[in-house]
C-alpha cells in the first residue's frame, strides 16, 4: 500500500495493535487451511499457499501503517483483515483439484466455496460503516478496502476460469484495476483523485455477486459465461466513465 507522510502516535501503539491483529489472523489462516485442506482432499501445499498469500497482503498493510492517521488499528480494519484472510484461503485454491468442471459433480464443496465467498463479500458492507461509527475512517482504511476488493475479484475470476464456467477472458475483470494502475504510471493524469461514486460501488457489488453466482453448482457454464460477460461489460463502462472524467479534468487544468 502506498505510504504518505507519517502520522505521530504514542510510540509503538499503532504498531502493537496492528501486529497483534495481523498475527491473530495469520494463525487463523494457517489453522483453517489445514482443516479445509484435510476435509477437501486438497494438495499438501494448500496451507502453505494460503499463508503465503495472507503474508503478502499483511506485509503491504504493515508498510502502509505510516499513512494511518489514528493510534488504533480499529474494528473496521479488522473486518477488512478478515476479508483478506478468507480471500487468501480462496486464492490458495487456484491450481488445486477443486474447483474443477463440472461443479455439479462436487455440489457440497461448491456450495461451501460459494458460502465462503459470499461471507467475504458481505463483510465488505460492514467495514465502512464500522469506520464511520467508531470515528476511525481514513484514507488508509479506504485504500485497504479497495485493494482487498481488487484482489478478491481477481481470485474469483481465476476460480471461475478453473471451474470451467467461463473462458480466459473472464480474467479481464480481475486485471482491469491493475491495468489502470499500471497505465497511470505511464500517463500520470490517470492517477488523479476521483470523487466518491455510488455508480462505482454498485458496479463493484454487481461484479463480485455475478462471479460468486458463476461458482454455484446449479449454474450451467453457458449461463455463468453470460453473467460474467454482462458484469465485465458493466465494469468496462464504469472504468470508461472514470477515464473520461479524468481526461476532462486534465484538459481543464491545462486550460487554466
Amino acid at each position: 500500500m502506498k505510504t504518505t507522510a507519517p502520522f505521530h502516535h504514542p510510540p509503538g501503539t499503532l504498531q502493537r495493535d496492528a501486529a497483534r491483529d495481523l498475527a491473530v489472523f495469520a494463525v487463523l489462516v494457517a489453522s483453517v487451511s489445514v482443516v479445509l485442506g484435510t476435509a477437501g482432499g486438497l494438495g499438501a501445499d494448500y496451507g502453505a499457499k494460503s499463508v503465503l498469500v495472507y503474508t503478502a497482503g499483511a506485509w503491504l498493510v504493515w508498510r502502509g501503517l505510516a499513512a494511518h492517521p489514528h493510534p488504533r488499528f480499529g474494528p473496521a480494519n479488522r473486518v477488512t483483515l478478515a476479508r483478506l484472510a478468507t480471500m487468501a484461503l480462496l486464492a490458495a485454491l487456484v491450481g488445486e483439484a477443486f474447483p474443477r468442471p463440472p461443479l455439479a459433480g462436487t455440489p457440497a464443496a461448491a456450495w461451501a466455496l460459494v458460502v465462503i465467498a459470499t461471507v467475504t463479500a458481505v463483510l465488505d458492507a460492514a467495514d465502512g460503516a464500522l469506520a464511520r461509527r467508531s470515528g476511525l475512517a481514513s484514507a488508509f482504511g479506504a485504500r485497504f478496502d479497495m485493494e482487498t476488493d481488487a484482489a478478491f475479484t481477481l481470485v474469483l475470476c481465476a476460480l471461475v476460469l478453473q471451474a470451467g464456467q467461463a473462458g480466459a477472458w473472464v480474467l479481464a475483470a480481475g486485471l482491469m484495476r491493475y491495468a489502470f494502475v499500471a497505465a497511470a504510471r505511464v500517463w500520470p493524469w490517470l492517477g488523479a483523485p476521483l470523487p466518491p461514486s455510488r455508480r462505482r460501488q454498485t458496479v463493484c457489488v454487481v461484479q463480485i455477486t455475478a462471479l460468486i453466482a458463476c461458482l454455484g453448482p446449479i449454474v450451467p457454464p453457458a449461463l455463468a459465461s453470460a453473467l460474467a460477460l454482462a458484469s465485465l461489460v458493466l465494469l468496462a463502462l464504469s472504468f470508461g466513465i472514470d477515464i473520461q472524467h479524468l481526461a476532462r479534468q486534465r484538459a481543464t487544468y491545462r486550460e487554466t
